[in-house]
């Protein structure tokens, strides 16, 4: 099978991303029951059908590719390519009826990503890039703020009592000291945020594969740092922070490694 070029890769995803989107917009703000998961974290139907929708759309249009997603696993690749697919990010934002969930998207080739996709269904943005060829939002050219002093930064994370439990409270507890604004805007939509300007740094003291997924293609390509809490850089890690680029260090220097 002849290698696809990737702007058929990135309409695929967005399109992709926007069906599984329409999905959960379905169940949204309905009351939809959720069931919880063997680490305690929901489930929903909602969850489950908009990653089938998208699994399907993948078999069908590009049948050498594996599949790596939350709530079905793994399937081989035969070419290298391999997508990974959260169906919903932020699926106790979604149960409570808060729009600020996501559909993550990312085509791995091999251990590094080729593309992601941020599709946030309830606020209609898309935050999407291709390596080496820039970040968009909703089509627009997208760029991280050039804020430099800490004293002027929004900083986010999803769950804050989720830095003790995986050992990170002091770090976070310097860093909401040395910032302006400290914001539970987190899952997805936090480094929608970083990508595009509207917040400077955000955390993540656990990340699962199919989270990390489009996130350091998405940052990187919007001119940010995404990396794990010892500053390399990896969406391997089971961790991770996004930053623009003018408070990396001084991130980095307020963790202590």
């Amino acid at each position: 099978m002849n290698t696809p070029n990737t702007q058929d890769l990135l309409q695929f995803a967005l399109d992709a991303a926007w069906q599984a989107g329409r999905i959960t917009l379905g169940y949204f703000q309905t009351g939809v029951r959720a069931s919880r998961k063997a680490d305690n974290t929901p489930v929903t139907i909602a969850d489950r059908e908009a990653e089938q929708k998208i699994r399907r759309l993948i078999q069908e249009q590009w049948p050498d590719h594996g599949i790596h997603g939350e709530e079905y696993g793994r399937s081989p690749t035969t070419s290298g390519y391999t997508w990974r697919i959260d169906p919903i990010d932020g699926t106790k934002s979604f149960i409570s009826g808060v729009p600020l969930y996501s559909t993550l998207l990312a085509l791995m080739d091999g251990d590094k990503a080729l593309l992601g996709v941020i599709h946030l269904p309830a606020l209609s943005e898309t935050v999407y890039a291709v390596r080496g060829e820039g970040c968009f939002w909703n089509g627009r050219r997208a760029r991280v703020s050039s804020i430099d002093q800490l004293e002027n930064a929004v900083v986010l994370c999803s769950e804050m009592e989720r830095q003790e439990e995986y050992g990170r409270q002091q770090a976070w507890q310097r860093i909401v000291n040395a910032t302006y604004v400290q914001r539970t805007w987190g899952d997805g939509y936090g480094y929608a945020l970083v990508a595009t300007g509207r917040a400077e740094i955000m955390v993540d003291p656990a990340l699962s594969p199919w989270d990390a997924g489009p996130l350091q293609v998405i940052i990187e390509e919007a001119g940010g740092i995404f990396t794990d809490w010892q500053g390399n850089s990896t969406i391997h890690a089971g961790e991770g922070i996004a930053t623009n680029s003018a408070l990396f260090k001084q991130v980095m220097a307020l963790i202590g490694n």
